[in-house]
C-alpha cells in the first residue's frame, strides 16, 4: 500500500509540476508574480504536498525562485543567464559527440539518427515553411539530439545534459517555434541541418574532435535564435516565455 501511495504522489507531483511549467511558459504566470502553495493546489487541483514538491522542483529547474516570507515567485531572465545555459549546452552535448566519435559507433547505430537526418531534409526542402512544419521540425530535432547522446554509451554523461537541456530556454529547440515568423528561419535550419549531417560524418570517422567542435558551434545557433527572437518581441504569441527574458545592457 505504501508503495502504491508513494507512486500516486510522485504522479500527482509530476501532474503539478508541468501544469505550472506550462502556465509560466505560456505567459498566464508573469515574471515576478507570486504563487503560494494553496494558489498552486487551486491551479492544479492536487493535495499540498505534492504541490509543494513539484514547487520545489521548479526552483530546482530555475522558473521559480523561493521568497524569504514564504512562498515562490516567478524568476525573470538575464539574456546573459539564457547565453550560458546554451554554452553549457554546446559543452556537454560536444563531450558526448567526441565520446561517441572516440569510442565507436556501428553502422547499425548511426542507422536510426541519418533516418532522422532524412526526415528533416524532407521537411526542410520546404520554403517557406508553415508553423505546423516548425512543430514537426522540434520533434524530429529533440529525437536526433536525444540519439546523438545516447551514442556516447555514458550514463553520467547523458543524465548532465538532460539536466542542462532542461534549464530554462536551454534545450535545443527552445526558440524553434519563435524563429519559425522571422525571414531568416529556412536559412538557420539549413545551418543546424549541415552541423547534423557533419557532425554524423565526424562521428563515423571517429574523428572526436571535430564531432565536438561541431556541436558546440551548433549549440551557438540557439544564441542566433534568442538575439532574432528578443528583437523580433511582436511573435510572442509563438513564444509567451520570451516576455520572461529581460536583455541585458552589458554583453
Amino acid at each position: 500500500m505504501s508503495e502504491r501511495g508513494g507512486d500516486r504522489s510522485l504522479s500527482q507531483t509530476v501532474r503539478a509540476q508541468l501544469a505550472l511549467r506550462d502556465m509560466i511558459l505560456a505567459g498566464r504566470l508573469r515574471a515576478g508574480e507570486r504563487i503560494s502553495e494553496l494558489q498552486a493546489v487551486d491551479i492544479t487541483g492536487v493535495s499540498r504536498t505534492p504541490v509543494r514538491m513539484a514547487l520545489v522542483r521548479l526552483e530546482d529547474e530555475g522558473l521559480l525562485q523561493a521568497i524569504p516570507s514564504g512562498g515562490f515567485m516567478v524568476k525573470a531572465f538575464s539574456e546573459r543567464d539564457i547565453l550560458d545555459s546554451i554554452e553549457l549546452r554546446g559543452t556537454m552535448e560536444g563531450l558526448a559527440a567526441r565520446l561517441a566519435a572516440e569510442r565507436g559507433a556501428s553502422a547499425r547505430q548511426l542507422e536510426p539518427l541519418k533516418e532522422c537526418l532524412a526526415d528533416i531534409d524532407e521537411l526542410v526542402q520546404q520554403d517557406p515553411l508553415s508553423v505546423e512544419a516548425f512543430s514537426a521540425y522540434v520533434a524530429l530535432n529533440a529525437r536526433f539530439h536525444a540519439q546523438l547522446d545516447e551514442l556516447c554509451g555514458s550514463a553520467p554523461v547523458i543524465r548532465q545534459i538532460e539536466r542542462v537541456a532542461a534549464l530554462p530556454f536551454a534545450s535545443p529547440s527552445a526558440f524553434v517555434m519563435a524563429q519559425s515568423a522571422l525571414p531568416e528561419a529556412h536559412q538557420i535550419l539549413m545551418i543546424a541541418q549541415d552541423h547534423h549531417r557533419i557532425v554524423i560524418d565526424a562521428i563515423e570517422n571517429r574523428e572526436g574532435g571535430r564531432a565536438e567542435a561541431v556541436m558546440r558551434e551548433h549549440a551557438r545557433l540557439a544564441v542566433r535564435n534568442l538575439r532574432l527572437a528578443l528583437r523580433s518581441r511582436s511573435h510572442l504569441e509563438l513564444l509567451p516565455a520570451l516576455a520572461l527574458i529581460t536583455q541585458a545592457a552589458d554583453k
